[in-house]
């Protein structure tokens, strides 16, 4: 069932600073330890942009930490939504990210459906749901990613349906690829995202499967499927990064081409996500960054929302317009594109000596 959607009125004004620079300094550091990929491409965000994007994932980054981290607690869902309320009220946690939060909802207008979404998904997760079948996943999916999608999209100034639609479409394609790459890591912890009913059409037993995860062709013809779904997101995709602003393009084309390398680097090594986990080297992220920046921008003709995402959109639709939006500035390309490219050889070397970062 689609939640009920909260009320779209803003709640906080819009001229409200509630975060501090401080916040944001260490929105920015949760960030660059926990994401790394998001860290290296979110460099090619304009800077307004690139500072509440922080804040924005830091909050979804903390969420997802307290319902599936190591400290994770059996009340974290109901918590996190107390603080989502108070944040959208204007009198957010003692937190950074949740002073960020509060002031960013309050500047981009970002319904209180948006985040709500996601931390229904977490509770998905926190109660070990499974799913029959891709309309399911599908809507999961687009609770735990296509809201950040359509989040992040407001937070570049665009509102459009179709931009919104497509930005679901690349956050769903994303998290397909994630549970592609993580079917062994998530078995072994107990859970299962691959829908049942292809799994069983492949004659696996979950529950067999579960107690005793192990590659097999047959896992690998489920996986190439949940991986051919998640490349037609992809493609979808595409015309709406041509809507989205000149300077926002290429770190969210860079973010779609990895994650969709991370599939092929998957279907590579033979579709085995149990014994070996997927990844993108840094001498590949670099090629891939540097494709976004060449790819000119593609339109199609429009496409509706899945039917799974337009609860999402119906929402954006509901709620008021600050009088006066912000629009990301213009920026210098070139010094964005060195920062990266150093950014990404200080992360390799990080990875190449074991986690400790050189200064």
């Amino acid at each position: 069932m689609l939640p009920s959607l909260p009320d779209a009125r803003p709640r906080t004004p819009f001229a409200a600073s509630l975060a501090r620079s401080a916040d944001h300094t260490a929105c920015r550091a949760a960030i660059r330890t926990g994401s790394r990929s998001f860290y290296a491409a979110s460099w090619l965000l304009p800077a307004p942009v690139r500072r509440d994007a922080y804040g924005l994932y830091a909050f979804c980054r903390l969420s997802d930490d307290a319902v599936d981290g190591a400290g994770a607690r059996a009340d974290a869902v109901p918590a996190l939504r107390a603080r989502l309320a108070a944040a959208y009220a204007g009198r957010p946690a003692d937190a950074p990210a949740d002073r960020a939060l509060a002031e960013i909802v309050a500047r981009h207008a970002i319904p209180e459906a948006l985040p709500a979404a996601l931390l229904e998904g977490l509770a998905w997760d926190a109660a070990g749901r499974r799913y029959p079948d891709l309309p399911a996943l599908t809507a999961y999916a687009t609770r735990v990613a296509g809201s950040v999608g359509a989040m992040m999209t407001l937070l570049m100034g665009v509102r459009s349906p179709e931009a919104l639609a497509r930005a679901c479409d690349l956050g769903i394609a994303m998290q397909f690829t994630n549970i592609a790459r993580d079917v062994g890591e998530d078995a072994r912890a107990g859970r299962l995202y691959l829908p049942e009913a292809w799994l069983r059409e492949a004659g696996i037993d979950p529950e067999a499967f579960l107690a005793r995860p192990e590659a097999s062709p047959a896992l690998a013809r489920v996986v190439a499927r949940l991986l051919a779904a998640a490349d037609g997101l992809y493609a979808r995709a595409e015309s709406g990064i041509a809507q989205l602003p000149a300077g926002c393009r290429p770190a969210v084309r860079a973010a779609g081409l990895i994650y969709a390398e991370i599939g092929r680097d998957l279907t590579r090594s033979g579709l085995d996500p149990v014994g070996r986990r997927a990844r993108v080297p840094g001498s590949r992220k670099l090629q891939l960054l540097a494709r976004a920046l060449a790819t000119p921008a593609i339109r199609r003709a429009g496409r509706p929302a899945l039917p799974e995402a337009a609860f999402l959109l119906e929402a954006v639709a509901a709620m008021p317009v600050p009088a006066i939006a912000p629009r990301p500035a213009w920026w210098n390309l070139g010094g964005r594109v060195v920062r990266v490219l150093d950014l990404i050889e200080i992360l390799r070397e990080r990875d190449r000596l074991g986690g400790a970062a050189p200064s």
